[in-house]
Parts: structure tokens; C-alpha cells; sequence
């Protein structure tokens, strides 16, 4: 067994703290990697706190993965001895469903293996994330980071970066589509820098008249006080897709009525109670609302060849973990911009 070190919780109200802990030995297809940074997910909060009902504890979270591979497998062909790899919301699938076969194993039709909160295939119990100073993970799991993205704001887009890219891409955002992105949070302000380099004409929604100049350093076009009826009453029916980014409850009436007739509402912030659907304003123009995950192992690297060759990277503020459980605080405060990063060097202070 490999002795990790990492940060864990052991209950919906007790802080994240020291933990040590066994990880699975090096097998042949595995590769074992030294984490060097690690993003802070609103997802590790809902988790940490059993917001979303399924922890186990103790919780180890984290999924926003960036490190240097320490060893690797017999068979392992695709990764060396210190390569910079990533790893992201994933550790493993059934790679034999339909979903898995074609490159979408977050929709693994027997249950992906969450690099969290999941059953760890090898030796059992729970998968334990990121707040950690290793991880073993088999090599089709693993991403490679390109040359010239700095790590410590390459690690959240192992997931707020492919959050968003994803159904970017899959409905065609791009040249001559108008796309909305709600909130400018840790995964709003990824939406706004990637429909951006895409090609569409971006426009940010906040509650913030404050965060307006930063939505327009970021890439938005425009930048509209949402609840403000009067700034939004010019774009009715104008918009090609809204993602909608926040984790809290709010009504989406309003952005509804900014939808052309066979436009899409996506929701990617995944808010503890649901969510109140008015009807009428989808009906009336065949409207869609739907949700997306994150992407496959192959979206996620093209995610992140994209990313390098765009430049993009996530706003980060560099964290020690000892200032884990502060930084959680912060978050639901939106006292962050926009994404907390951290240095797992500093597990061994």
C-alpha cells in the first residue's frame, strides 16, 4: 500500500484536517502521481457537508488534479517518469457501455468511478481526492498538460474549465451564436474566457454591477445587471444558449424570455434544493433546459490543448491547505476571485 497524506473531514460539521491514509500500490496500467496542485471546487464543499446526500467519511475531496508523475506501471505507454499530468473529476469507468465507447464516460452507464466520493476498484472503500500529496490512477484516466499552461491556474480547469467547454462545444457556441453565461463565479468567469475564444458573442449576467469592468477583462462583450428588468428587456429572444453557472437557488424565468424560439438553457450549477421551473416561457417557444456533466477523458484534453493554445487559464488565488477550511468559508461568500488553488507543498510545512 501507498501511505498518503492529505486534508479530510470526518462529518458534515467538522473541519477539514491532517489525515493519513493507504492508496493502492502502482499496477501495471497505473501511474502514480505527486500532486502539486489542487483546485477548490464548489463541489468539494456540497461534499465535504453531504449537501448532495452520499458522502462517506472520512472525505478526502478535491478533483481539480495537477502533478508530476513519481512512477508508472509495466504497461503503461503514455506517461513517464516526471511528465506533468492532470487529473480531473474521474478515475476510472466501465469502458464497455455505450457511453464509455463513445469517449463519454462521465455518462458511464454503470456508474463512473468519481476520484471522490466513488468505491476504489482495486482495494475497496472509499476513492479519496486532490487535498492529498499523491494519487494512483490508471493511465486512460490521466490527462496530459501541454507545455506553457502554469499549473497552479491549470488545475481548475480539470473541471470548471471542462464544465464549460463542454456544452460550449456541444451546442456549436461559436461565430455568429449569442451565448449568456450566468454568474461569474469560479465556473462563470471559465465560461466567459472560453465562449470568448470560441467565437461567440458572450454576455455575462450578475447580480453585480461591481463585476461588470471584470467581465469585460475576461472576454464578455456585454456585461448586464440581471436584475435590473430594464437591461434586460432589449435582449428578448435574442440569444442562441444560456449557461447558467450558479449553485444557489434563483429564478429562471427571466433568462427564459432572452432565449430565441429552439434555444437552449443549460445548467451546470447544481444548487442543494431544486430548482422552480416556470412551464409557459419553454412551451411557447420549444424551448430546451437541459443539464451537462463535465467531458470525457478526450474532451478534457482537447479542453486543455485548447486552453494552451488560447492562453486561458483560470483566475486563481494560491492557498496553503492549512487555509482549507477558511477558503470554503470565502467561497460562499464569493470572496474569491475567482478560483482557490492549492499548493499541496504545503502539506509537508
Amino acid at each position: 500500500m501507498l501511505v498518503c497524506t492529505g486534508f479530510a473531514t470526518t462529518s458534515p460539521t467538522t473541519p477539514l484536517s491532517p489525515f493519513t491514509f493507504n492508496r493502492r500500490d502502482v499496477g501495471a496500467q497505473d501511474v502514480q502521481i505527486e500532486i502539486l496542485y489542487c483546485g477548490v471546487c464548489h463541489s468539494d464543499l456540497h461534499f465535504a457537508r453531504n449537501e448532495w446526500h452520499y458522502t462517506v467519511y472520512p472525505a478526502v475531496p478535491g478533483h481539480e488534479i495537477v502533478g508530476r508523475v513519481t512512477s508508472v506501471g509495466a504497461d503503461v505507454s503514455k506517461y513517464k517518469v516526471g511528465d506533468h499530468v492532470g487529473v480531473g473529476c474521474l478515475v476510472d469507468s466501465c469502458r464497455t457501455c455505450s457511453a464509455c465507447a463513445e469517449g463519454l464516460e462521465q455518462y458511464c452507464e454503470k456508474g463512473a468511478t468519481g476520484t471522490y466520493g466513488s468505491t476504489e476498484p482495486v482495494i475497496g472503500g472509499p476513492t479519496f481526492g486532490g487535498y492529498s500529496s499523491s494519487i494512483v490512477v490508471d493511465q486512460s484516466f490521466v490527462l496530459r498538460m501541454p507545455e506553457g499552461l502554469e499549473l497552479a491556474a491549470a488545475a481548475p480547469l480539470l473541471c470548471a474549465g471542462i464544465t464549460l467547454y463542454s456544452p460550449l462545444k456541444h451546442w456549436g457556441a461559436g461565430p455568429g451564436k449569442k451565448v449568456g453565461i450566468i454568474g461569474l463565479g469560479g465556473l462563470g468567469h471559465m465560461g466567459v474566457k472560453l465562449a470568448h475564444a470560441l467565437g461567440a458573442h458572450t454576455v455575462l449576467f450578475t447580480t453585480s454591477p461591481g463585476k461588470v469592468t471584470d467581465g469585460k477583462r475576461l472576454g464578455a462583450d456585454e456585461v448586464i445587471i440581471s436584475k435590473d428588468p430594464e437591461q434586460m428587456k432589449p435582449h428578448g429572444g435574442s440569444f442562441d444558449l444560456i449557461i447558467d453557472t450558479v449553485s444557489a437557488s434563483h429564478d429562471l424565468s427571466p433568462y427564459f424570455m432572452l432565449l430565441k424560439r429552439d434555444a437552449t438553457m443549460v445548467q451546470v450549477g447544481a444548487p442543494e434544493h431544486p430548482l422552480p421551473i416556470a412551464v409557459f416561457p419553454l412551451i411557447m417557444k420549444r424551448l430546451n433546459f437541459s443539464g451537462s456533466a463535465i467531458g470525457g477523458i478526450a474532451e478534457t484534453q482537447e479542453m486543455l490543448d485548447f486552453c494552451a493554445a488560447k492562453n486561458i487559464t483560470a483566475d486563481v488565488e494560491i492557498i496553503p491547505i492549512q487555509k482549507i477550511n477558511e477558503a470554503y468559508e470565502r467561497m460562499l461568500k464569493s470572496d474569491v476571485k475567482y478560483r482557490f488553488s492549492i499548493d499541496m507543498a504545503s502539506l509537508k510545512a
